[in-house]
């Protein structure tokens, strides 16, 4: 592990560096959906609860493999976090979830198990239920995006298209749009978000 993937292990270390962009980022999921219209929330990779404060209407689980993360979330949110691999977490079938949330999660994960988890995770929505996942996008071009993409500690940020693909195989898509994470007028950071439909 690198000492810059050891760094961000830390949960007060990575909550300081998502804090200036954890709103913006989230921006996408506001403009098209009714937020608060969520009843039950699986919130996939949850961190140390970076986007809990969004559900405090809803029955909200936040699941995620890193025990300082899920104890950082315990200790400043009052909400129910599992310490689990996602796809060994089981749900009652008469309580699915109608949001999950995957928060750059996916960069992380290698093509086979992304694709493997969401179909797990298509089994844990409801009839009316929704995926919303956010995530890095490479870019084709030498750009600060792009090296700001290589550098990052998930080894898998995809090509647009490629995105496109994954979930497209698995969710019948309601929208797929690729959007900036700006400083300064300056792309950082370069983001799809994606809303899909489990396919019954």
């Amino acid at each position: 592990m690198s000492s810059y993937a050891r760094l961000m292990d830390n949960a007060f270390v990575y909550r300081a560096w998502q804090a200036p962009f954890a709103e913006t980022k989230l921006a996408p999921l506001y403009s098209h959906n009714d937020v608060s219209a969520a009843r039950r929330v699986l919130d996939v990779g949850c961190g140390p609860g970076t986007n809990t404060a969004h559900f405090a209407h809803a029955d909200y689980i936040g699941i995620d493999f890193n025990a300082a993360y899920i104890e950082s979330a315990r200790q400043r949110h009052a909400r129910e976090f599992v310490l689990a691999d996602v796809t060994k977490y089981r749900v009652d079938p008469d309580r699915p979830f109608d949001l999950i949330l995957a928060n750059s999660f996916f960069h992380h994960i290698d093509t086979a198990n992304t694709k493997r988890i969401l179909v797990h995770l298509a089994s844990l929505l409801s009839d009316d239920g929704h995926i919303h996942v956010f995530d890095l996008v490479l870019p084709a071009r030498a750009s600060i995006s792009r090296f700001l993409a290589r550098a990052d500690r998930g080894e898998h940020p995809r090509p647009l298209e490629e995105w496109r693909e994954i979930f497209f195989s698995v969710f019948d898509p309601v929208v797929f749009e690729p959007y900036p994470l700006r400083a300064a007028g300056v792309t950082l950071w370069n983001m799809v978000y994606f809303k899909g439909r489990a396919r019954r």
